[in-house]
């Protein structure tokens, strides 16, 4: 599996999947409340309001991915050709 190739804090955070379900969670949430969409424009502005609205126990949904910075750093190391900072 490609996914074993990376160090184990690459894999960290690509396994970490809960704040995509938490995201997916909160745009079923807010597409559930209005019911309807009169147009395409009017449903991506409830999902960006969805994004940006401050959750209960703190910031937003988007917040900082624990480990991050040891996952860039080791992705510049393995793909110093395609990742530019």
């Amino acid at each position: 599996m490609p996914f074993l190739d990376n160090d184990h804090e690459v894999r960290k955070v690509l396994y970490t999947t809960n704040i995509i379900e938490s995201l997916n969670a909160r745009f079923r949430q807010a597409a559930r409340r209005r019911g309807h969409f009169p147009t395409e424009q009017a449903a991506m502005k409830i999902l960006y309001l969805a994004v940006q609205q401050k959750r209960r126990g703190g910031g937003s949904t988007t917040d900082r991915v624990h480990g991050w910075a040891k996952a860039l750093n080791a992705l510049i190391l393995a793909y110093s050709d395609r990742i530019a900072i």
